[in-house]
């Protein structure tokens, strides 16, 4: 029982960064996974895409309602981001875990200092 209550505050954590940030969420979910909730990398990894998407789906939703959201605007985005995540999902099984999780903390890296500059 007490492990469903870290899972949910995990991902309670990943909604409100996607929330309030409009994405994001995956960058904090998936070190509460492996950290806190003690799932292995690529498993985290695969957990975080799977609960990230409806995550999306409803900041996308509440976004639309508030009249937020330029559709045209991210249509390329989501095109770019579509490809990217297939080719991303093609890549991911065969990429060693020392290589997928230094490509991941130089992403975090690299959005963190987009953060501050």
């Amino acid at each position: 029982m007490r492990e469903k209550w870290r899972y949910a505050l995990a991902g309670g954590l990943a909604g409100a960064a996607n929330g309030l940030f409009g994405g994001g969420g995956g960058s904090v979910f998936v070190p509460l996974l492996t950290g806190y909730c003690g799932l292995d990398q690529r498993r985290a990894f695969a957990t975080s895409v799977a609960v990230i998407l409806p995550l999306c789906v409803l900041s996308v939703g509440i976004y639309f309602c508030r009249g937020g959201l330029d559709f045209m605007a991210a249509l390329p985005y989501l095109v770019g981001g579509a490809l990217g995540g297939w080719a991303g999902g093609k890549w991911f099984k065969g990429m060693k875990m020392p290589w997928l999780k230094r490509a991941f903390g130089l992403l975090l890296i690299y959005g963190g200092v987009r953060s501050f500059l």
